[in-house]
């Protein structure tokens, strides 16, 4: 083609109007002006979102004369072992957290009984709706939410599960009318246990589960065969693990406010991060 066919030339204007790729740059982000990338790099969002995190508390520890100022940041994202001891040591001295007392973990106790048993076994079948790059969620849980609705109609004996499970299951569990057979709350992802076993007695389902499961995974319908309801474990038994729970419930209700708080304090540039001004909550 001659440089006066087509838009080649200009001649449309489209050519004056459109940048060349080379041109176009990613902002770089910053914290109080220290990029958090190179030039040209553009990191996924929660990459981007730890690296601020981590270089609000680094700042923050040189600030506290817990780092020397000497240290430097990186690209990408990695602390320096001086660093990384720094946080630490600041986060222990600034995260004031409550020792769990013996009424929080019998209160704890008494709200999530079944979480407290030897041995509860639950038999299942599920169908999985897979959360894929691209895909359109708000479709596919409407599509799920529809089969639901229809499946949760049906007997327990009916086939319909699993023909269901085979023509629409992302799981290869598909195959098998979406069994997973026999399970213990250990063998399942924790969102899934959770609407397995975290049910106390009155309340344990057998059936279709009357709502749809999100998972890191998707979105699940669940069935529910049969449950062997285990032994209970006395609160004496258990009362050192719960107490290990509390206190990691408390850190990390402590970690995101004074991460906020960082966030509130500091200047930054192409990023958004939670923010707050208030005191920690003690």
């Amino acid at each position: 083609m001659s440089q006066n066919q087509g838009c080649g030339g200009g001649s449309c204007g489209c050519a004056s109007t459109a940048p060349a790729v080379d041109d176009v740059k990613v902002a770089v982000a910053m914290v109080n002006g220290v990029p958090l990338h190179g030039e040209g790099e553009s990191p996924d969002p929660e990459a981007l979102r730890q690296r601020a995190y981590s270089e609000l508390l680094r700042q923050a520890a040189q600030r506290r004369g817990l780092l020397a100022v000497g240290d430097l940041p990186s690209l990408d994202g990695v602390l320096s072992e001086a660093a990384s001891d720094a946080t630490l040591a600041l986060l222990e001295r600034e995260l004031q957290l409550p020792e769990p007392d013996e009424a929080s973990c019998k209160r704890y106790f008494d709200a999530h009984p079944a979480r407290y048993h030897l041995g509860e076994k639950v038999q299942a079948r599920h169908i999985l709706f897979a959360v894929t790059p691209g895909v359109d969620v708000p479709a596919l849980r409407q599509r799920a939410e529809a089969l639901l609705v229809g499946l949760r109609c049906e007997a327990l004996d009916s086939p319909a599960f699993a023909k269901a499970a085979a023509e629409n299951s992302n799981c290869p569990s598909g195959a098998e009318g979406g069994d997973l057979g026999w399970l213990e709350a250990q063998d399942c992802a924790p969102e899934f246990g959770s609407a397995l076993f975290a049910q106390d007695e009155a309340n344990a389902h057998i059936g279709v589960l009357p709502r749809l499961i999100s998972t890191r995974f998707g979105f699940h319908i669940i069935q529910v065969l049969a449950r062997e309801a285990g032994v209970a474990q006395s609160f004496e038994a258990v009362k050192g693990s719960i107490a290990q729970v509390l206190r990691q419930q408390a850190y990390m209700t402590a970690l995101r406010q004074y991460l906020s708080l960082l966030a509130g304090e500091a200047e930054l540039t192409g990023l958004d991060l939670e923010t707050a001004d208030s005191p920690l909550l003690q």
